[in-house]
């Protein structure tokens, strides 16, 4: 009976040890974004995120994981809205206007109510890119009443793995300086 109470302690020192450790390597490997001309920061969960330039009307900055946006791109853009818009309203903007006419479309759901630094909702889909299935996870969060951010992840649904709770820890770690 004591040789089996003293496995179990030892399991039990084993198994503490282990989530101190892994816990500990996580966060060693979290680094924040910060830039002075950019009005927000946000942790990202491994050295694997990091930022790409994107041009359009103007500069942004995008993250892709690792070297391909296939292993995981994020895009972030404001959205400046009517008083009174609902992060539902902009999800059914969004499907309108732009992800239905994606190859493949499936809706996953019909949006989730999401909180952190700042609340608002996610919506899941997939979509089919260059023959490859894909996931897709918008974040909508509300600055204010006419302002919201959109923090747009897509990833291979092949490669989707822990990226999805990566995905949840960006969007949290989202703040406005």
């Amino acid at each position: 009976m004591q040789k089996a109470r003293k496995i179990i302690r030892n399991t039990q020192a084993g198994i503490v040890l282990f989530l101190l450790v892994t816990t500990l390597g996580a966060n060693a490997q979290t680094w924040t974004f910060a830039k002075d001309d950019v009005a927000y920061t946000l942790e990202l969960p491994s050295s694997s995120w990091h930022a790409v330039p994107r041009l359009d009307t103007h500069d942004h900055l995008d993250f892709m994981y690792a070297d391909d946006s296939l292993n995981g791109y994020l895009r972030l853009g404001k959205r400046f809205v009517i008083a009174g818009t609902e992060p539902a309203d902009l999800i059914r903007e969004d499907e309108k206007r732009e992800l239905h006419f994606l190859p493949g479309y499936v809706a996953c759901g019909k949006g989730e109510s999401f909180t952190a630094n700042l609340k608002g909702a996610n919506f899941a889909y997939e979509f089919i890119r260059d023959g490859t299935a894909m996931y897709g996870r918008i974040y909508y969060l509300q600055v204010d009443s006419r302002t919201f951010y959109v923090l747009h992840f897509t990833v291979a649904a092949n490669r989707l793995g822990n990226l999805r709770q990566e995905m949840d820890a960006i969007a949290r770690s989202f703040r406005l300086k």
